[in-house]
Parts: C-alpha cells; sequence; structure tokens
C-alpha cells in the first residue's frame, strides 16, 4: 500500500506537467499571440519564470517521490536518514533561490525599464505627447481626446473630445495614453497586447505601447473595484494613421454639432 501512494504521488506532477505542455497551443494561458512588441517581451519573461519554476518543480516532486518511494520499501527495522539541521542543505537552498532571484531581477531589468521608466519611453512619445487619456470608474472606461492639431493636457479643455468604452489608437508606430482612476484603484489589462497597469486615484500614470496591425483588442479591468467589475470591458481600436485622424474628425463633427442645420433641411 505505501508503494501505492508513492506512485500516486508521482502520478499528479506528471499530470500537471503534461497540462502545463499542452497549454501554449491550447491558448489557455494568453489569448493567441502578442499583438505588441512589448508584449512579446513580456511573454519571453514570463517563460522564463515558467521554465525556472518547472524545473524546481520537477527536482522537487522527483525527490519527494524518491522519499516516498525510499520509505515503502524500507525495512521495519532500518533506521530512517535525518536531515534536520544539515547546515550544508541550508546554505544550498538559501543560496540557490538567491541567486536565480537575482539572475532574475537583473535580466528583466531592461524590459521594465522601458516599459515603466519614462526616461526610456520611445522619443516619439515624450516629444508628441499622450494621445489620449483613459479614465477608469465605476464601471466604464472614460476616453478624453485633445482636438485636432493640439497636444493633451492634463486637465480637460473646452475643445477635449470624448467617447467611452473605445480608444482609438494609430497602428506603426508607439502611442502613449495617460492613465487615471476618477473613484477607486481599477487595473488597465489588455490581454492581447500583454499590458498591465493599475490606475490609482490622485495620478496620472502614463502607458505606452506599439500595436502593428489593425484590429479591435480588448480592455478589462484587472482589479477587482466593486459589484460592476466583471462587466467593466472597453476595447482598443487599431487603425490606420488615416483612419485615425478621420475619426478624432468625425468625433470633433459630431460634438460640435449643434442641429441648427439639421432642423434647416427638416423645413426644406
Amino acid at each position: 500500500m505505501k508503494k501505492f501512494w508513492a506512485l500516486f504521488f508521482y502520478f499528479w506532477p506528471i499530470v500537471a506537467l503534461y497540462f502545463c505542455w499542452i497549454a501554449p497551443e491550447s491558448n489557455w494561458w494568453f489569448p493567441g499571440e502578442a499583438m505588441s512588441p512589448m508584449g512579446v517581451r513580456i511573454e519571453s519573461l514570463f517563460y522564463l519564470i515558467l521554465w525556472i519554476v518547472a524545473i524546481v518543480f520537477i527536482g522537487t516532486q522527483a525527490a519527494l517521490g524518491y522519499a516516498l518511494w525510499k520509505s515503502a520499501a524500507r525495512d521495519e527495522g532500518q533506521k530512517a536518514w535525518y536531515s534536520h539541521g544539515s547546515h550544508s542543505l541550508e546554505l544550498i537552498w538559501t543560496i540557490v533561490p538567491a541567486f536565480v532571484l537575482v539572475f532574475i531581477a537583473l535580466y528583466q531589468m531592461d524590459v521594465w525599464a522601458e516599459y515603466r521608466v519614462q526616461s526610456f519611453y520611445p522619443d516619439s512619445t515624450r516629444e508628441e505627447g499622450s494621445v489620449a487619456e483613459l479614465a477608469a470608474r465605476q464601471f466604464e472606461w472614460r476616453i478624453r481626446y485633445p482636438a485636432p492639431g493640439k497636444k493633451l493636457s492634463d486637465e480637460p479643455e473646452s475643445d477635449d473630445l470624448y467617447w467611452v468604452n473605445e480608444l482609438h489608437v494609430p497602428t506603426g508606430r508607439p502611442v502613449k495614453i495617460n492613465l487615471r482612476t476618477q473613484d477607486v484603484q481599477h487595473a488597465f489589462f489588455s490581454p492581447q497586447l500583454r499590458l498591465k497597469q493599475d490606475a490609482v486615484p490622485g495620478l496620472i500614470i502614463p502607458v505606452w505601447f506599439e500595436i502593428p496591425e489593425a484590429g479591435e483588442y480588448d480592455i478589462v479591468c484587472a482589479e477587482l473595484c466593486g459589484w460592476g467589475h466583471y462587466k467593466m470591458r472597453a476595447k482598443i481600436v487599431a487603425e490606420s494613421e488615416a483612419a485615425y485622424k478621420a475619426y478624432l474628425n468625425r468625433l470633433q463633427d459630431e460634438q460640435n454639432e449643434d442641429g441648427y442645420k439639421a432642423a434647416e433641411e427638416e423645413t426644406n
């Protein structure tokens, strides 16, 4: 019976490894390929950590299975070996994890610096400023654009343009948005772009990304922000530069429409 339990505890780690092996092709972890250059780099860090964890998992489970099997096959009169108090083992499982953590910290510094530190942002985003402000609130995403030909200011201006739950950006170049919240803490998360950033009350947090291909990409809130958290969804519409500018002009015309022309046409 003891050998049965040893095999039982060997079986489930093998099942876990099998499902982890087929998970990428089944899109269980990510919804398809990363659709932004920064997302590709963030995903590579994820897989690096996953491989490190997998190696540790295999090693510890193999040691556990070996100990169980050895114990099951041990004679009743054979004395057990105790490792408690071994300074060599203490050094090994202190130094090795420390080395791994330092390696990960140093390896990811350039990626996170480019993603988080504004001085490392692409030059175009620092020169042109933010293309829009994404303001989270319970339970929607409010978008504010500058008027065509103007730069976005931190505070709203009279000719700013507004929309809800649909952020339009141009493709083929880095763009920056200002992220903020109007109430509680939220989290901007675009799974296809592999980007996530908390929106903290009282702060304006810049986020930059680049989308090479036109299409629609999800925005969800990744912070439990209240009873309507589950429905706090929006989308990024990535389109050509010409289509993006046409959208802003159309939005400006719609918001400046006073109804006078329509009324005049009805009378005619």
